[in-house]
C-alpha cells in the first residue's frame, strides 16, 4: 500500500487562509485521501518501510519539508526542498486564482474557462516541478503530485 493514508499541513504561525485559499486546501487534502500514490524507493542501500504513510508538510528555513511516518508513527524518511523552484509557479498560480474568483463573480461562462484552462496550465507545471524535485526521494503520480502542490501553495500563502 504505497500511499499516503493521512496528511498534515504544519501551518502554525501562518496568516488565516482566505475562504477561497482553505477551500483549495480542503478539497486537495479530501481528493489526495480518496486517491493518491506515494512510493518511498529504497535509499543508499537501505529498506525503506513499506506504507501506507502519515505525511507532514511544512515550510522550516525557507524550505519545504517531507516528514514521513508510517501509520505506526515510525519515521520511515524525512527530506528537504528547496522552495526556489516553485516561487515563480506558486505566484502565478495565485494572480491566476485570484484572477479566476474574480471572474466566477461577474464573466460571462466562456470568459471564466479560459481563465481556468490557464489555471490548470499553471497548475500542471508545478506539479511538473513537484515531481522532479522529489526524484529519488519519492515517486508520487500526477494527480497526487497535483493534489501535493495544491497544498504547498497553501503552507506558501503564509509564508
Amino acid at each position: 500500500m504505497s500511499r499516503i493514508a493521512h496528511i498534515e499541513l504544519d501551518d502554525a504561525g501562518l496568516p488565516p487562509p482566505t475562504p477561497e485559499i482553505e477551500q483549495e486546501r480542503r478539497v486537495a487534502m479530501f481528493d489526495l485521501m480518496e486517491q493518491n500514490s506515494f512510493v518511498l524507493p529504497d535509499r543508499e542501500g537501505r529498506d525503506v518501510p513499506p506504507g501506507p504513510y502519515r505525511v507532514g508538510l511544512s515550510i522550516r528555513d525557507k524550505r519545504l519539508v517531507f516528514d514521513i511516518a508510517t501509520e505506526a508513527h515510525e519515521k520511515a524518511a524525512e527530506f528537504h526542498l528547496s522552495l526556489s523552484p516553485f516561487r515563480q509557479v506558486v505566484k502565478d498560480y495565485f494572480q491566476i486564482c485570484k484572477s479566476y474568483f474574480d471572474a466566477v463573480k461577474t464573466l460571462a461562462p466562456s470568459q471564466i474557462e479560459t481563465i481556468d484552462m490557464a489555471r490548470r496550465g499553471i497548475h500542471n507545471e508545478g506539479a511538473r516541478i513537484l515531481q522532479e524535485r522529489l526524484e529519488g526521494k519519492a515517486e508520487v503520480d500526477e494527480d497526487t503530485a497535483r493534489r501535493l502542490f495544491t497544498l504547498i501553495c497553501v503552507l506558501h500563502f503564509g509564508g
